[in-house]
């Protein structure tokens, strides 16, 4: 599917929301945003092997890479997902979040150093908790690269607050 396609497909489910703080009863399921977007690069790469102490070969050789299949070094999938979530997070579409409660996530194509990546994501569920000044929203999000091609996607359980 194309971006074009996607953005189309997009207006059909619901709101696309606009800049601004929104709790949990401001949202409505089908509504949806874009983040702006990033290019992976290899300090990104090499920063989060750092700190996660994944120094698998694939993501720090390119010729080991190469000889796994890849055109060259890849991303960590888990970085993938942090800079997911960083760009959620830094998006002016804000959300009155107090905690993730939780990630369910795919892997579908390797992120390679200079791909651009943006996240397009839908609310697809919302409840309130037992606090009523509190509720999960459940977020949709695909991850796509500078060619439309969705590289990593799937949910995630955002705490938030709602006001009574």
């Amino acid at each position: 599917m194309t971006q074009l396609q996607n953005e189309e497909a997009a207006v059909q489910r619901g709101r696309l929301l606009a800049p601004g703080m929104y709790d949990l009863n401001d949202l409505e399921i089908g509504d949806h945003f874009v983040t702006s977007g990033m290019t992976l690069t290899e300090a990104h790469i090499v920063n989060y092997a750092g700190v996660s102490g994944d120094m698998y070969d694939i993501h720090l050789d390119d010729v080991a890479a190469q000889q796994a299949g890849f055109s060259g070094r890849i991303a960590h999938g888990l970085l993938g997902l942090a800079l997911t979530d960083g760009l959620k997070t830094r998006s002016p579409v804000r959300m009155s979040a107090l905690a993730t409660l939780g990630w369910n996530w795919s892997f579908r194509a390797p992120l390679h150093i200079g791909d651009r990546i943006q996240v397009e994501i839908e609310v697809v569920g919302k409840r309130v908790t037992k606090r009523i000044d509190r509720g999960i929203a459940t977020l949709k999000l695909r991850v796509l690269n500078q060619l439309g091609n969705v590289v990593q996607d799937g949910e995630t359980l955002l705490l938030m607050q709602n006001r009574a």
